[in-house]
């Protein structure tokens, strides 16, 4: 059977890294999988590049310029504005989509009743309430892309009865590149220091996050949706070596672990895969190199934003997605080199202290709550 792939986000490191197992298992097999959907910004040359070689159906591109440029160099394939107009074309829709824009495809996909490969978290972060009732949709299903999840995900299977069975969720997270140093240290780290990640290859957003630990706590949130687990059966660990990505503890005192070289390219094969495996063997470990693996708490009092999206998940409501929103002002804001990287989790804090304790009812009110918590956020930034 050939699977379908739209790919939300072709551009980017998850949609670049998609193209290339697409590529792996085709060239194993070929005609396993064909991408008939791409969708993208505005990075023209690399679109047409990818429309070359895989020859989709329809692309979707943001940016009015940058689409009427594509129009006039590419001919043979339909050319849209809006991401959700792809949906229809595939069996499973990738998300790799930064930030809250993702929002549209996770919603749309979900309720078309089709597989969503979901690596943009924040998505299903801000909208929970709004995005759960859609998973009820037949056919409609979520495969997470984060190698956390993925590695949960695939933990859990192991348990026939996860909601009795499961004592608790064990995230690792690898500490980035800051990991042992105090806050005062951190005080005067410039952008490239904080890009600077020792494990992973990721876009700038989602570094910084890493650098932060904002990451760690947005997955914590994602991990309470994705599997129904309480915050307080959700739980932390840092692991360098980012090895081991993630782990289950059960009722009888069993930990199920996943572990394989750092590379999204496993997780993504395990969502255009699922439920069968993918053939091509990515992150395979040598366990004759392999020499430890280290383990330690996570420092709160440094990394404050997993403090700050454990206390935002609890509130719930539109909580997570002001902290959601309030973080990604102030990443690009520091990315601007306009703010230092400890006023992150200072704008966070003094955003998600004006909280309004709404309850989203539909996408708009998260749409409506994103906006409100971005005003606050850049007025913040501006008094600083």
């Amino acid at each position: 059977m050939t699977t379908r792939v739209a790919l939300a986000g072709s551009t980017g490191s998850i949609g670049t890294q998609t193209l290339d197992v697409v590529r792996a298992e085709n060239e194993r097999a070929p005609g396993s999988y064909v991408v008939t959907a791409l969708t993208a910004g505005s990075s023209i040359d690399t679109v047409v590049a990818q429309i070359e070689e895989f020859s989709p159906e329809v692309v979707a591109i943001a940016d009015e310029a940058a689409r009427h440029e594509l129009a006039d160099r590419i001919s043979g394939v339909e050319i849209v504005a809006d991401s959700v107009d792809v949906i229809e074309t595939a069996h499973v829709v990738v998300n790799g989509v930064v930030g809250f824009a993702g929002l549209g495809v996770t919603v749309e996909t979900l309720r078309a009743g089709k597989r969503l490969a979901l690596a943009n978290k924040e998505s299903l972060i801000a909208a929970g309430p709004v995005v759960q009732p859609l998973r009820a949709t037949p056919g409609a299903e979520i495969v997470p892309v984060d190698s956390e999840h993925c590695a949960l995900h695939q933990c859990l299977r192991s348990s026939v009865q996860p909601d009795r069975e499961v004592r608790r969720l064990l995230l690792t997270a690898s500490g980035g590149p800051f990991r042992g140093q105090s806050a005062d240290a951190l005080a005067d780290v410039g952008v490239e220091d904080a890009l600077a990640h020792p494990t992973w290859s990721m876009g700038p957003k989602i570094t910084i996050d890493s650098s932060t630990l904002m990451n760690k706590g947005l997955e914590v949130i994602e991990a309470h949706e994705l599997y129904g687990t309480p915050y307080d059966q959700i739980d932390v660990v840092v692991h360098p070596q980012s090895v081991v990505h993630s782990m289950v503890e059960f009722s009888d005192g069993s930990t199920i672990a996943q572990l394989s070289m750092p590379t999204m390219h496993l997780p993504i094969g395990y969502a255009l895969g699922y439920p069968d495996r993918i053939a091509t063997p990515f992150g395979t470990i040598d366990w004759t190199t392999l020499s430890r693996l280290d383990f330690e708490a996570p420092d709160l009092a440094t990394f404050r934003c997993l403090g700050l999206a454990y206390d935002a998940g609890r509130i719930g409501g539109t909580a997570p997605a002001w902290l959601s929103a309030a973080n990604e002002v102030a990443v690009e804001c520091f990315l601007e080199g306009n703010i230092r990287w400890n006023a992150i989790a200072d704008v966070c804090v003094d955003v998600l202290e004006r909280h309004d304790g709404a309850i989203p009812t539909s996408i708009g009110d998260v749409i409506e709550a994103d906006q409100v918590a971005r005003r606050i956020a850049e007025k913040i930034v501006e008094a600083q």
